[in-house]
């Protein structure tokens, strides 16, 4: 199976895949909304507004795999739309791993950072870069989305202005 073909529920609990965005670049995000992390939304949705139109999105995955998340879709929904302004699709609340963890991220993890670590979600916020070839690019809760390695990757993959 694809990473395209993998079964996914938007926050709203219609289903999709991420074939929906194929050929886009795509950085998928775990979140929280109550992590010290939690900031990043806005520059998440800067790089949102910035590349939408240029075949570029963000992918927000909430998740309580950490106890920082909000107790059901709807509240994360609501708290992501009115505090940061969410434009970017938001999927389901979502197991990272476990004996629950998502196929998504199960083929997401066996990517290594740039310290060629692989393995679990370490935290909240860790971004996968998925460029229109399918190349997946790792970076941890700590690399900033707007940080020049992310925004560098996302500029090549994308037709120019």
């Amino acid at each position: 199976m694809s990473i395209d073909d993998i079964p996914l529920t938007r926050i709203d609990g219609a289903t999709t895949s991420l074939g929906e965005y194929a050929g886009q670049a795509k950085l998928i995000v775990n979140l929280a909304s109550r992590c010290g992390y939690t900031p990043q939304y806005e520059k998440l949705e800067a790089l949102q507004r910035t590349y939408g139109e240029r075949g570029f999105t963000v992918l927000g995955f909430p998740s309580n795999q950490f106890a920082q998340e909000l107790d059901s879709d709807a509240e994360v929904a609501e708290y992501c739309s009115t505090t940061w302004g969410v434009t970017f699709p938001m999927f389901a609340r979502t197991d990272l791993h476990g004996a629950d963890g998502h196929p998504l991220y199960a083929h997401l993890t066996q990517v290594s950072d740039a310290e060629g670590q692989a393995g679990d979600v370490a935290w909240n916020f860790e971004k996968f870069l998925v460029t229109p070839d399918g190349a997946i690019h790792r970076f941890r809760s700590a690399v900033e989305p707007d940080a020049p390695e992310i925004v560098g990757l996302i500029e090549a993959a994308l037709p120019r202005a």
